[in-house]
C-alpha cells in the first residue's frame, strides 16, 4: 500500500475533502502512474454535483498525466519513467466492439475492486476508472499512452479528454470531409476542440454557437469562421445564413435539453447530428422523427470522440509540436491539490476553457 493525498467526495453537491487514502499495488495488467497534473472536466463536476448517481465516497477525475513509476505482472511496451496520458478508456482488447475498433464502449470495462481505501479499510470509489483527483492512480495498462518529453504536463493531461473527445466527435464520429460545413453548439473546453477538428479537417466553414459573446471571440480564435449568438432568436437561421445551406455535421458538446432540441434545425440534408455532451440523467429530448427519416439525416452518438487511444492520441500530440493544435490555450488556470474547490467554482463560472491540477512531482 501507499499512502497518498486525494479530494474525496463524500457527498453529492458537496465539496470534495482532502484525506490520506491508501492505494494498492498495481496488479496484473495494471500501472500505477504519480500524476504531474489533472484537469477539472465538467463531467467530473456533473458526477459530484449527482447528476448521474453513483456510489460514495469517491475519488473523480480522469484527464491525467504523469509519470509510471510501478509495474503489474504481464504489462507489455511500458516502463517505468515513463511520461504517459491517462485515460478513463479501459478496453479489454477481445470483445466484439474492441476487435471492431470502438474500445470507447468495450463491454468489459467495469467489474474491478477499487485501488483506493481509507486507512480503516473503507473502501473509495475509483470513479470513471482513473481517481485522478490524487497524487497517484492505479489503471489498467489499455488506459494510457507514452507521450514525449517535450510536452508540457498540462498539455498532455488535456489529450485525456477533451482535446480527444472533441477533434474526435467531428473527425471520427462526424466522418468530416475536407470541404463540407460544420456547426458546433457550445464553445466550452470540448467545444473549442471540435472547432479545432474541423479546422485540421477541412472544414469549408466553421460555426460557433454559444451563449456568451466572450466564448464565440474564444472560438474565432480556435478556427471558428463564423459566430453565432445562441441566445438570439432563431440562432438556426442566422448559420444557415452564414453557410448559405444546412450544416453537413452539427456537434453538440454541451448537456442541455434545448441545445439538442434545437440542432437537427442547423443540418442540411443528408447531415450528421454528432451528440457528444450528456445531459442530466433522466431529461429527455422531443424530435420529429419524419424530418430524418425524411431527408436522410443521421443521429449519432460519440462517446469520448469514439478514439483509440494509441492510434489518435500520438497523432494529436505531433500536430501540437507542429504548432497546428492548440493546448496551452486551452489552460486558463492552474491551481494545486488544495485548491481544488476554488477550481471547481471557477470553472463552474462557464469562463474557463480548461482548470488543471497541478502536482509537485
Amino acid at each position: 500500500m501507499t499512502r497518498i493525498r486525494a479530494a474525496v467526495c463524500t457527498a453529492f453537491n458537496a465539496p470534495l475533502t482532502i484525506e490520506d487514502l491508501d492505494l494498492r499495488a498495481p496488479g496484473t495488467g495494471e500501472i500505477e502512474v504519480t500524476l504531474e497534473a489533472v484537469a477539472i472536466c465538467h463531467s467530473d463536476i456533473s458526477y459530484a454535483d449527482g447528476a448521474w448517481g453513483g456510489d460514495l465516497p469517491a475519488v473523480y477525475g480522469h484527464e491525467a498525466s504523469g509519470r509510471i513509476t510501478a509495474l503489474g505482472d504481464g504489462v507489455k511496451g511500458l516502463s517505468e519513467g515513463d511520461r504517459v496520458v491517462v485515460t478513463l478508456i479501459r478496453s479489454c482488447g477481445a470483445c466484439v466492439n474492441c476487435n471492431s475498433g470502438k474500445p470507447t464502449i468495450c463491454e468489459n470495462q467495469g467489474g474491478r475492486p477499487s485501488p483506493l481505501s481509507r486507512p480503516d479499510g473503507t473502501p473509495v470509489v475509483q470513479a470513471m476508472n482513473c481517481g485522478a483527483f490524487a497524487e497517484r492512480v492505479v489503471v489498467d495498462q489499455s488506459q494510457v499512452v507514452p507521450l514525449p518529453e517535450t510536452l508540457p504536463a498540462e498539455g498532455v493531461c488535456l489529450l485525456a479528454c477533451g482535446v480527444i473527445t472533441g477533434i474526435g466527435a467531428v473527425v471520427n464520429a462526424g466522418r468530416l470531409r475536407a470541404g463540407e460545413d460544420v456547426v458546433v453548439i457550445g464553445a466550452g473546453g470540448v467545444g473549442l476542440n471540435a472547432i479545432q477538428g474541423a479546422r485540421i479537417a477541412g472544414a469549408r466553414r466553421i460555426v460557433a454557437v454559444d451563449m456568451s459573446e466572450a466564448k464565440l471571440e474564444i472560438a474565432r480564435e480556435f478556427g471558428a469562421t463564423d459566430a453565432v449568438l445562441g441566445t438570439s432568436k432563431a440562432p438556426w437561421k442566422a448559420a444557415l445564413k452564414a453557410l448559405g445551406k444546412g450544416a453537413d455535421v452539427v456537434a453538440v458538446t454541451v448537456g442541455a435539453i434545448p441545445a439538442y432540441e434545437q440542432a437537427m434545425r442547423y443540418l442540411g440534408w443528408g447531415g450528421r447530428l454528432v451528440m457528444v455532451g450528456m445531459p442530466h440523467t433522466g431529461a429527455m429530448a422531443q424530435y420529429e422523427p419524419v424530418v430524418p427519416a425524411y431527408t436522410g439525416q443521421q443521429m449519432i452518438g460519440s462517446k469520448m470522440g469514439d478514439v483509440v487511444i494509441r492510434r489518435d492520441i500520438p497523432w494529436m500530440a505531433d500536430l501540437y509540436r507542429q504548432g497546428r493544435l492548440k493546448l496551452d490555450e486551452l489552460v486558463s488556470g492552474r491551481w494545486s491539490l488544495d485548491q481544488i474547490n476554488e477550481a471547481i467554482a471557477d470553472t463552474k463560472t462557464g469562463g474557463a476553457r480548461r482548470n488543471v491540477i497541478l502536482f509537485d512531482t
